[in-house]
């Protein structure tokens, strides 16, 4: 039986041991098991809305979601990931649900841009993302501009 709790938190209202658990969570994936050293750390999580599971204190799937204006012109998801541990039991699809009703209820809108890593065109197609064929390198992984109306 599984004890995930599903929390959604704006910067202020994170707990210290719920920071550091998703800074850890978001450092093991994109850091460590991407080998990619880059500025996780970068002014924008205290303008954001922040989505995760947990379980015994421990982050499993995390993302953060912004408003109209502060990434882009649309609102935003960034910061996608499941942990090692964690994968392969949907809670990636259940992230990006989350993420898409929370923008849905606090910013009044359907409309989502994001920067996806390639290897996951696929799996945000599902969710009615578009590939704008804006296409770039970011920290030497490929990423694609994604539009969803």
């Amino acid at each position: 039986m599984s004890n995930i709790i599903w929390k959604i938190k704006t910067f202020d209202e994170f707990t210290v041991p719920e920071l550091y658990a998703v800074l850890k969570a978001r450092i093991n994936v994109f850091v460590i098991e991407q080998n990619c050293p880059y500025p996780d750390l970068d002014d924008y999580d205290q303008k954001a809305v922040h989505i995760w599971a947990e379980e015994d204190g421990e982050v499993l799937a995390n993302c953060r979601i912004f408003d109209k204006g502060i990434k882009y012109d649309e609102t935003s998801i960034g910061r996608v990931l499941t942990t090692e541990k964690a994968r392969g039991k949907n809670l990636g699809r259940q992230l990006i649900k989350y993420a898409l009703e929370t923008i849905e209820n606090r910013f009044h809108t359907s409309e989502v841009r994001i920067s996806a890593q390639d290897y996951l065109l696929k799996f945000y197609s599902e969710f009615g993302f578009v590939d704008t064929g804006k296409k770039y390198l970011e920290d030497d992984i490929p990423h694609t501009e994604m539009l969803r109306k």
